[in-house]
């Protein structure tokens, strides 16, 4: 009697994404790549909606800047709160009202005459939505991954961001210029709220529950002990109030003008912020198989080159010139961006995470808006070249003091001793004794 044939053999299906790469970290990419598409374009067309309505170059700041004061006035209570309540129920609560009041922005532009009150109070509650949203998906995305794969998976996390955001200006531009804004602004709504809905499948079962507080006084101050019992913390936060505001100052007000009176026109300044765009992602790249040992110090060194653009804008370079330091200081801030969160996610207790993040964004947002005010009359008092090379020596000035503090200069990458889904807990930090942004630089997008 024959023997039954065997069963063939079931080969396994191949992995279509990396083992650490878990579910949540994969609905937060794939949410922030989509808002990325939108926001970045959304930008621009708020800008050229308030041109199209007969603003001046005024207005077009009055607008910005109501983007982004919301963020020194909210980051603080959207960090406590997101250590309060669960993060993936403030993250999405905070993409409705950018969904909300993007979509009214857009119907305003389409449908009438949008006056300058009108779009100023739509920009603000969109930038209001954002100051709650970007604690809580810091918080989020730094308890998601295993200690042993989070400079690979913050790497990939920021290139595919800042990709997101390349592509989105670009597509952005061009919808501006064949469409009009209405649509972009239209399409970034739409983008807010495909974005609300992937973080909804956000599972917190991995999160331990919070223990009760003492109400969300007591827990901003839990969170300011935090931040001011670790020098290299505060002392870093510091450093990019100075940087943030600066390079900052130099490419939103003086980058256009040096373009339009000695390069020729817009078109080389776009160029220039593409290799910007382009050197983040070969940053990342770079930081998915280099592991460096001392990661604020190796992080911090990459800031200098912040000041290129400032410097290269004096002189000012041609254009292929500029390009290159702009490709160089892209590179350099991927380097700080992802040393910066790794560091985070190994010195900041997971139940602190957003309050944390909350206090770096607010320090280093919290002087842009003057800084861009100041723009001007600073070129009118100084001269334009010396106000850009003033921007380059606060740069490097900010970025040398922090080398004196010693947690700084030693801060030792610590390997995880075991696997699992949580980080390790931190322990006493070394030597004595971090977001992305675009902030310290950004980590995450709204």
């Amino acid at each position: 009697m024959s023997s039954p044939p065997a069963a063939p053999s079931r080969t396994p299906a191949p992995r279509r994404r990396p083992a650490w790469a878990g579910r949540n970290y994969t609905l937060l990419t794939g949410a922030a790549v989509v808002t990325n598409l939108g926001s970045h374009g959304a930008l621009i067309a708020a800008a050229f909606a308030v041109m199209e309505a007969g603003g001046s170059g005024s207005d077009v700041g009055l607008v910005a800047a109501a983007r982004t004061l919301p963020l020194v006035l909210f980051l603080l209570i959207g960090g406590a709160l997101a250590d309060r309540l669960p993060r993936h129920h403030v993250m999405v609560a905070a993409n409705a009202l950018n969904c909300l009041s993007q979509a009214a922005f857009a119907l305003l532009v389409l449908t009438g005459d949008p006056q300058l009150w009108q779009m100023m109070l739509l920009t603000a509650l969109c930038g209001t939505g954002t100051a709650f949203f970007n604690p809580a998906a810091e918080g989020m995305l730094l308890s998601t991954v295993s200690g042993e794969h989070a400079n690979r998976a913050f790497a990939l996390f920021r290139m595919a961001m800042n990709g997101a955001g390349i592509g989105g200006a670009a597509l952005g531009g061009a919808m501006i210029a064949a469409i009009g804004p209405g649509w972009v602004l239209a399409v970034d709504a739409a983008a807010f709220a495909v974005a609300a809905a992937l973080r909804a499948f956000l599972d917190v079962g991995h999160v331990p529950d919070r223990a009760p507080g003492g109400g969300l006084l007591a827990d901003l101050r839990e969170g300011w002990v935090e931040f001011k019992t670790r020098p290299w913390l505060w002392s870093i936060v510091l450093q990019f109030s100075v940087v943030v505001a600066v390079v900052g100052a130099a490419e939103a007000v003086y980058g256009p003008l040096v373009a339009r009176d000695q390069l020729g026109g817009p078109a080389p300044w776009g160029l220039a912020l593409g290799f910007f765009g382009a050197g983040t992602i070969v940053g990342a790249v770079l930081m998915m198989v280099w592991k460096p040992r001392r990661l604020l110090l190796v992080g911090t060194l990459c800031v200098f080159p912040l000041a290129l653009p400032s410097a290269g804008l004096a002189v000012p370079l041609p254009v292929w010139g500029l390009c290159l330091v702009m490709l160089v200081s892209g590179l350099a801030i991927e380097v700080f961006g992802v040393n910066w969160m790794t560091t985070m996610h190994q010195e900041i207790p997971e139940d602190k995470f957003s309050r944390v993040s909350a206090y770096d964004w607010f320090g280093s947002v919290s002087m842009l808006p003057l800084a861009t005010a100041l723009a001007g009359p600073a070129e009118s008092a100084f001269g334009r070249t010396e106000a850009l090379w003033g921007c380059a020596a606060l740069v490097v000035l900010a970025t040398a003091l922090v080398l004196l503090i010693p947690d700084v200069r030693h801060m030792t990458r610590r390997e995880p001793k075991h696997h699992g889904s949580l980080p390790p807990t931190p322990g006493p930090t070394p030597a004595a004794a971090v977001p992305d942004s675009a902030a310290p630089s950004p980590a995450v997008a709204p």
